[in-house]
């Protein structure tokens, strides 16, 4: 969260004027280290905020994902990425923002567990 200049300015001049970081902070609604970060900064010269980066837009429509997702839930991530025109990674970090998995079970694993399920069922 970035804080206007004036924030900035009132809070330091509070400070100087003889006031403590603590009340300072309860004063503002900011934190101690907050304030102290912007001491150093004054301290430098350059207290204007620090830019924020813009973001890219992302390369995949997550209701297109979601609809191929709901239509073939058996496909793989590269299966996946084929037939969207993505790469691979794309759709597994798209899957991750999603909260989808895709793991899926050996054959062998799920048997495993049945039987460690009924054993301990049995005892």
């Amino acid at each position: 969260m970035t804080y206007s200049h004036d924030l900035r300015i009132q809070s330091l001049d509070y400070i100087e004027n003889g006031g403590s970081k603590a009340e300072a902070s309860r004063i503002f609604g900011v934190t101690t280290q907050t304030l102290f970060n912007w001491i150093k900064r004054k301290k430098k010269g350059n207290l204007s905020p620090k830019r924020t980066r813009k973001r890219c837009p992302y390369k995949i429509e997550e209701e297109k994902l979601k609809n191929y997702i709901r239509a073939n839930p058996d496909s793989y991530l590269r299966e996946i990425a084929e037939e969207l025109g993505l790469a691979t990674s794309t759709v597994f970090y798209g899957c991750n923002r999603l909260k989808i998995t895709l793991k899926k079970r050996h054959r062998s694993t799920r048997k495993g567990m049945k039987k460690r399920e009924q054993s301990s069922k049995k005892n």
